[in-house]
């Protein structure tokens, strides 16, 4: 069983955002024994005063109510602990930033998905990275920024699969998702751009964005393999619906975008060597000769490793009544929440997806859902 004592020695915990992500990191928290979790920041005032269980779908309360009060949040880690920060920051990355500084600056530990330009801090603008690392220094903190695509899937785990290889011709990072079932509508119609007219066109995949989001995992998988890129180039491919779509987010017309597909590639020596991909549908009837799952469900993401041998695999997670999209963020928020022990002991500073280690669980889920079993 777990020791006794682990309560009054584990981590204070705060998640910011209660979105995706932050239901993900709520019971990502109240799951580890080392962690605790302290407060749960919300914008929404109609979710200020809910317990954290309910908003994280647990069937339980955990007895924290959510709070609009940053101040009285972060305060209940004295000093120390961990932010696990799932604020939006697409639209807001300023003021994002200005949030992670905070709370660095006040000594505790975050982990986050927000800041895409951190994804690989190395190569980072200095006006973005240095007021960060003067935060750290200041707390004697330490900041991890991993993707919520999962970034696990594009930097540690091919840099794990390409050592099962003895010669590796391409690295091939795969998303492959039918954004129907993803609780985000806003983003899907006007980010992505489904239901929209061909001729809109989406932010996500706007010149240079892609590169901005994903181009600092290309360069982590290439640092793990010991290449320099020469540079990056985007691809894009959009496809129109041939008939009228409902989904649980609403009508999606024939004629408007119905799957987007690009990738960002790492050149090295004339050739795409590092390649992140996604594909992403609102109805798996829309550009079915497009990647798919390979059980035909509605996502999974994949690394291929084109080399001797060739090396495929995929991985599916579920969550939430065994939503495919619930289940990525899961793994990225696990990936993210899990990280903070060790973080908590790090020389302060900027960690990335290849600096950090992956955990082994350390703790087995017993019938009672109350209690855990450590390894």
């Amino acid at each position: 069983m777990a020791n006794e004592n682990t309560f009054y020695s584990a981590v204070p915990v705060v998640v910011w955002g209660t979105g995706n992500m932050g239901r993900a990191s709520i019971r990502a928290v109240a799951a580890h024994p080392g962690l605790r979790l302290a407060a749960v920041v919300v914008n929404d005032p109609g979710k200020v005063g809910r317990d954290a269980g309910d908003l994280a779908g647990l069937g339980r309360d955990l007895g924290v109510s959510a709070t609009d009060d940053v101040d009285a949040a972060l305060a209940t880690l004295d000093g120390g602990g961990a932010v696990a920060y799932a604020a939006s920051g697409e639209l807001r990355p300023d003021d994002a930033v200005a949030d992670i500084r905070r709370a660095l600056a006040g000594g505790a530990v975050v982990v986050t998905p927000s800041v895409y330009a951190l994804y690989d801090h190395r190569s980072a603008p200095p006006e973005l990275r240095e007021p960060l690392e003067k935060a750290c220094a200041d707390g004697g903190s330490a900041l991890f920024v991993s993707g919520i695509d999962p970034g696990w899937g594009n930097d540690l785990l091919p840099a794990l699969v390409s050592g099962l290889a003895s010669e590796v011709d391409q690295v091939r990072c795969q998303e492959i998702f039918d954004y129907s079932t993803y609780d985000a509508e806003d983003s899907v119609r006007y980010i992505v751009g489904m239901g929209q007219p061909m001729d809109y066109e989406p932010p996500m995949v706007a010149a240079g964005i892609p590169s901005m989001v994903w181009g600092g995992q290309v360069r982590i998988v290439a640092r793990a393999l010991g290449v320099e890129v020469d540079e990056l180039r985007e691809t894009v491919d959009r496809r129109a619906l041939d008939a009228d779509v409902t989904t649980a987010l609403g009508d999606f017309a024939a004629g408007t975008q119905g799957a987007l597909r690009f990738e960002v590639q790492g050149i090295v020596g004339g050739e795409p060597r590092i390649v992140i991909e996604h594909v992403t549908r609102i109805s798996a009837s829309c550009a079915g000769d497009w990647p798919m799952p390979p059980d035909g469900g509605d996502g999974a993401h994949r690394v291929i490793i084109e080399g001797r041998p060739r090396i495929e695999i995929n991985v599916e997670a579920t969550d939430e009544g065994g939503n495919r999209a619930a289940g990525g963020n899961a793994t990225a928020a696990n990936r993210l929440v899990n990280a903070i022990p060790w973080l908590r002991v790090a020389a302060p500073g900027l960690y990335d997806g290849l600096d950090v280690p992956l955990v082994p669980s350390t703790y087995l889920r017993t019938t009672d859902t109350s209690t855990m079993t450590e390894a």
